[in-house]
């Protein structure tokens, strides 16, 4: 049974099911995440970038049906050991969404069962302009009727 000590008040609180000699932190059963002491990860696609970026373009923007990808709010990925190192920026440095797209972008990676870590980065330089979206953002953007200066 692990036991967890508090330094200041000293007291000890017992953690049953788990194995001594292992923090209760770094356990994540109790949160419904990956239990990385358990079992090594499975072994990743072999173009696991690519395989990122396939996964980033299911993530939407939270305010219109367009992913991120296809609006080039991701600047950079890379996927290394298990990690995804992911550059995004924002419209707006006032978006009232960045903590919601930091979420969904980690939440999606963290699904893939190769990917034990993700890293986000924000970028404001250089800034976003709509000359980032891709041609089939901008085909989705007419498509719901919003036009989209070059």
């Amino acid at each position: 049974m692990a036991q967890l000590s508090t330094a200041s008040a000293g007291t000890a609180v017992r953690l049953p099911g788990l194995p001594a000699g292992i923090p209760a932190h770094v356990r994540s059963h109790a949160s419904g995440g990956r239990d990385l002491w358990s079992a090594p990860l499975p072994a990743a696609p072999s173009d696991a970038t690519a395989e990122a970026w396939r996964c980033l373009g299911e993530v939407l923007d939270p305010e219109i049906p367009i992913s991120l990808v296809e609006l080039g709010l991701i600047y950079g990925l890379e996927v290394e050991d298990g990690v995804a190192r992911v550059r995004v920026t924002f419209t707006a440095t006032a978006c009232p969404c960045m903590e919601f797209i930091r979420e969904d972008i980690r939440d999606r990676l963290e699904r893939e069962p190769w990917i034990r870590a993700v890293e986000i980065e924000e970028v404001w330089d250089p800034p976003w302009t709509n000359a980032r979206i891709t041609p089939a953002g901008r085909e989705k953007l007419r498509a719901l009727g919003v036009g989209v200066a070059r």
